[in-house]
């Protein structure tokens, strides 16, 4: 079954044209992965599957909910979609644990004792058990980056977005992350969208890759394909730039 879907989508900022006639479906406990060059759409096409972006045309089905009916609840669209930001976008007054165990909180009403016991297996899946009680000012990007994984995993999401979730990394740091990440995406039962740079991610826990230019979806093809022998001449040119190849 479909856990996102779009179809027809158009997606404009005044005169322009960000997203083009976009049809694409993800099924449930997918990874896919959005790839091309900077300004191509990737990241308003993730934005669109939470509401954060509004598109003008098409339609888009997120666990079966139509996203552009008025009598969708976006909240509900939330609980169930998790995302993570290329900023973290951490609660910098609250401690590590504290941002893993307020949506859960506030939305969920979890009971507390079992709130603090989820959102400690979450660091501890994460690897910062040890960090729970420092303030977000005291980790490492990379530290913020897997607390904001952990904080997303909470909700207990059916489906996780990633918009460029290394590239506001040191080097050093991005490895951590992907792990983490790859360990999510062995679980079958959840769904990845995944707006990333780092090509070895994307061949070695992709199930597809989508290549996008210029707000159009140009290629739509299995990680093995994509890689081995792309069609496009814009995808085979974008390959080749790219360092880790």
């Amino acid at each position: 079954m479909s856990m996102i879907e779009f179809k027809n989508i158009e997606k404009y900022y005044g005169n322009f044209h960000a997203l083009k006639n976009i049809n694409l479906k993800i099924d449930e406990g997918e990874t896919v992965v959005l790839i091309g060059p900077s300004g191509s759409g990737k990241s308003t096409l993730i934005r669109t599957v939470n509401g954060l972006e509004e598109i003008q045309e098409g339609q888009l089905l997120v666990n079966g909910f139509d996203l552009h009916d008025p009598k969708t609840d976006m909240n509900r669209i939330r609980k169930n979609v998790g995302m993570v930001f290329q900023h973290f976008n951490l609660y910098n007054n609250k401690s590590t644990i504290e941002n893993v165990m307020l949506a859960p909180r506030l939305v969920l009403k979890r009971d507390e004792a079992e709130n603090k016991r989820e959102a400690m297996a979450l660091l501890e899946k994460v690897g910062l058990a040890d960090k729970a009680a420092n303030m977000p000012s005291e980790l490492s990007g990379g530290q913020k980056q897997r607390a904001a994984i952990a904080r997303s995993l909470a909700m207990k999401p059916k489906a996780l977005l990633f918009d460029e979730p290394t590239s506001a990394l040191d080097p050093e740091m991005i490895g951590d992350v992907l792990d983490v990440m790859r360990d999510i995406a062995k679980d079958s039962s959840m769904t990845m969208l995944v707006v990333t740079h780092e090509m070895s991610f994307a061949k070695a826990v992709a199930d597809r890759v989508i290549f996008m230019a210029d707000g159009e979806i140009l290629e739509d093809s299995s990680t093995k394909e994509f890689f081995e022998n792309p069609k496009e001449e814009r995808a085979k040119q974008f390959l080749s730039q790219v360092a880790d190849h």
